[in-house]
């Protein structure tokens, strides 16, 4: 049997960065090929190029026996491939039905409305997507956002779509939902591109995997069977599961303190956290995280209760005041929060600096001392680029995130809050985030660890909390957690 889709000897150059060096990739149809490989190793250089969005040095496509040169992505979607990304190309004030029939010349030019919304309905029913047509887009969780996407997808005849990194942003119950829904669409004969770093998920839904590093082909596996541990080491080229080791050491003094701490959408909530301990907070997205996280940080008010960092009121503190008295604050977006992608590296790393010697002078910065910081920092945690010059935004995920967290754990914080450090990275750079999360636990900072990745927060946690409806749904110590217990808190509402 013909493959649906054949790539091979494709070559992408950036300047003297081979983004794609020869890759070969195939797939057929009703089946699902996970695309692996660490932040920076080819996987989207791979995809644009398939997709029409960039053109290639070298190679060829072939794509239902025609082959593909110098196309766009309109003529992509037309010939039958579709590319779902990890930022939805939705209207969010339209509705379901306006949504799909947007640049879709099947609506007609006097739009059938009625007809499409028939279709939605029915391809809803078929693929379990759940989709009402007059449903605002706004009013939708991103879960439900999504399946438009793949909605849309199906009713333009895609034979082979393109997802890009599809459960990063989704809940548990979201994920477990779209996993069925591409079982169901590889039982309809589509064939399925799955961009991920999530072993499990690999595990459960893909046929096999190609594994890039470093823009070439490392690895190629059949599923079935397969151990994750050696899927992924052909990503990463090690060993990246084997258990975290954190030592067991009797608490120190109380680093921060909440009592009856309030603010929108969250609490009233009671915490302490000591030196030399992580405390985890599980949750489902959505349920007082980034409230929490903000709220500590100072960027939203305290409304009622106090805040207390190293026996100091810090209830209605500046973010710079925080920070000067020794909180560091890792948000979970960094692409728009973190770090500023149009600056350097270097500048992205004197940003806590910029009012202090030798990094400052008379309001000036001083360009030679923060290079020289920028440079000891970049070895120390392993920033991979051509200089401190370069742009943050010119750097895979997992180096952007170096970058957020050489900044704030080279200061040895008193208190670290840190929500969802591991976003969207490969399991090589999500074992060295947590990796220095836990020294600098070691060290006797007290850290406050968001996150809903259950597995990170139980493999780090000396203590384990659970968020829900912005309230605590219970507490327990590492030692005496109860897993269906953590999800029954999970599932909980505040009244």
């Amino acid at each position: 049997m013909a493959a649906l889709l054949e790539m091979r000897g494709m070559v992408k150059v950036y300047g003297s960065v081979r983004a794609n060096d020869g890759i070969d990739l195939d797939v057929f149809a009703g089946e699902i090929v996970g695309l692996l490989g660490e932040n920076g190793s080819g996987k989207s250089t791979l995809m644009k190029v398939l997709f029409g969005m960039v053109e290639a040095d070298g190679g060829g496509i072939v794509f239902r026996g025609r082959e593909l040169s110098g196309h766009r992505p309109g003529e992509a979607m037309a010939l039958g491939i579709a590319m779902i990304h990890q930022h939805f190309m939705l209207v969010e004030a339209m509705t379901v039905l306006d949504n799909v029939m947007l640049g879709w010349p099947a609506a007609g030019k006097l739009l059938k409305r009625r007809e499409i919304a028939e279709k939605i309905r029915e391809t809803s029913r078929r693929l379990g997507l759940d989709l009402d047509p007059d449903a605002t887009v706004a009013d939708l969780p991103l879960g439900r956002r999504q399946r438009i996407e793949i909605l849309k997808a199906v009713l333009r005849d895609a034979d082979l779509l393109i997802l890009d990194e599809p459960t990063s942003n989704l809940a548990p119950t979201e994920v477990r939902d779209l996993l069925v829904i591409l079982k169901r669409l590889r039982g309809e004969g589509k064939g399925i591109i799955f961009i991920t770093h999530k072993m499990p998920e690999v595990i459960e839904v893909c046929d096999k995997v190609v594994v890039l590093r470093a823009g070439r082909v490392s690895g190629k596996a059949v599923v079935a069977g397969a151990d994750k541990a050696h899927l992924a080491e052909m990503m990463v080229g090690r060993d990246v599961t084997t258990p975290y080791v954190v030592k067991e050491q009797d608490g120190g003094d109380i680093r921060l303190s909440l009592r009856q701490l309030a603010a929108k959408g969250l609490g009233p909530l009671d915490l302490e956290v000591r030196g030399g301990e992580i405390l985890a907070i599980a949750g489902v997205d959505g349920n007082g995280q980034l409230e929490l996280a903000e709220t500590l940080a100072g960027l939203r008010r305290i409304h009622q209760g106090s805040l207390t960092l190293d026996a100091d009121d810090v209830t209605h503190a500046t973010p710079a005041s925080r920070t000067a008295k020794g909180l560091a604050y890792m948000p979970a977006d960094r692409s728009m929060t973190a770090l500023v992608k149009g600056m350097t590296i270097m500048e992205n790393l004197m940003l806590r600096d910029v009012k202090r010697q030798p990094y400052s002078a008379r309001g000036l910065l001083s360009m030679m001392p923060g290079r020289r910081k920028a440079e000891t920092l970049m070895r120390q945690f392993d920033i991979r680029a051509p200089s401190p010059l370069a742009k943050a935004g010119s750097l895979s995920g997992g180096n952007q995130q170096k970058i957020v967290i050489a900044r704030e754990l080279a200061r040895r914080p008193a208190v670290l809050v840190a929500h969802q450090p591991t976003w969207g990275l490969d399991p090589g750079a999500t074992r060295f985030v947590l990796e220095q999360i836990i020294a600098l636990r070691d060290a006797g900072s007290a850290v406050i660890y968001i996150s809903s990745e259950l597995e990170e927060v139980l493999a780090v946690g000396d203590r384990v909390a659970v968020l829900a409806s912005g309230r605590l749904a219970g507490i327990v110590a590492r030692q005496a957690v109860d897993l269906p217990q953590i999800g029954l808190w999970m599932s909980e509402r505040a009244a």
